[in-house]
């Protein structure tokens, strides 16, 4: 098809949930709860953080960063889903999907450099704590917080001039309930094998790189636990960390299982289901993971209510 013959697209349908048409209602009550309980579990978590000064540490320095992160990330999906729940016109522009891929890329992206922070956090605790405090200064964390911001921008812009330069005709219908990269690929009208590549490159980049930077910590941080700590210790330890590789594990996980299959195995259902657990699912049960095995969370709340209870 020649170049001049392309039909150029002002908007595109977000598919979504509408093969279900009897449970549009029903899925806008779930997915707005959901919405307003994870916003108020990563509210609590950062107001924790600011209000308690015995967490004021890098541990959660990095955790209310991420549940920032996880708000704006929620804030970017969720919304527009709940409208298309109770419209017949479930269209996006052009223009405003390009800003939603784009949010979603650097926010995700973010939150991958911001696991492996954490990750590097802990394991200088555990592995290096007569270093700790000097290895991670305050200094230290902000950097590591805005590498996190600026690798993700990065890899939106780059994913999204990519993605939104190919010439798309034919159908505008994206089989998914946000903009993301494979539905959009599947609409472009010549080959993609050059924008696959690239994504398999970020990709890796992304998710594999922290993801072994995760690991690698971690392995590290097992071997000193099991050599240097007591039972009481270790214990402690695990509980600690057994939080942070759950959320790693299911971001992680539902990610590259997304972004390096090859496309000829995308399933509709499945890769609307795999979408959920990572852009809905995952940071709903975030907050809970880390607050509910946290001892010194559940202590800052105990703090925080007895202040109350004396003020009134």
């Amino acid at each position: 098809m020649e170049k001049g013959n392309y039909t150029r697209i002002h908007e595109f349908i977000l598919v979504g949930f509408s093969g279900v048409l009897q449970l549009q209602y029903f899925l806008f009550v779930v997915f707005l709860c959901t919405y307003k309980i994870s916003l108020l579990a990563h509210m609590f978590i950062i107001s924790l953080y600011n209000f308690s000064p015995n967490l004021h540490t890098p541990m959660y320095f990095f955790l209310a960063n991420f549940s920032f992160l996880e708000i704006c990330y929620l804030s970017t999906i969720v919304p527009n889903l709940l409208k298309n729940c109770l419209s017949h016109h479930k269209n996006i522009t052009f223009y405003g999907c390009a800003v939603q891929m784009y949010c979603f890329l650097l926010l995700g992206s973010g939150e991958c450099y911001m696991l492996a922070a954490m990750a590097y956090d802990r394991y200088n605790a555990i592995c290096h704590p007569l270093l700790y405090s000097n290895i991670m200064r305050k200094v230290v964390c902000i950097r590591l917080v805005i590498g996190s911001w600026l690798i993700g921008t990065t890899v939106g812009v780059l994913q999204t001039i990519l993605i939104f330069s190919l010439p798309f005709c034919g159908s505008n219908r994206i089989n998914n309930f946000y903009c993301d990269i494979p539905p959009l690929m599947s609409l472009a009208c010549i080959n993609t094998k050059f924008n696959e590549i690239i994504m398999l490159l970020i990709t890796i980049f992304i998710i594999i790189g922290p993801f072994i930077l995760t690991v690698i910590s971690y392995a590290n941080i097992i071997s000193t636990i099991l050599k240097r700590h007591s039972a009481g210790m270790r214990k402690k330890a695990f509980s600690t960390c057994t939080s942070h590789l759950i959320v790693v594990t299911l971001f992680y996980m539902s990610a590259t299982i997304m972004y390096l299959r090859p496309k000829s195995s995308y399933g509709m259902d499945e890769e609307k289901f795999l979408s959920l657990i990572y852009t809905i699912i995952a940071p709903l049960l975030n907050p809970f993971i880390y607050s509910l095995r946290n001892n010194d969370v559940k202590h800052a709340v105990k703090k925080i209510v007895c202040r109350i209870k004396i003020a009134l």
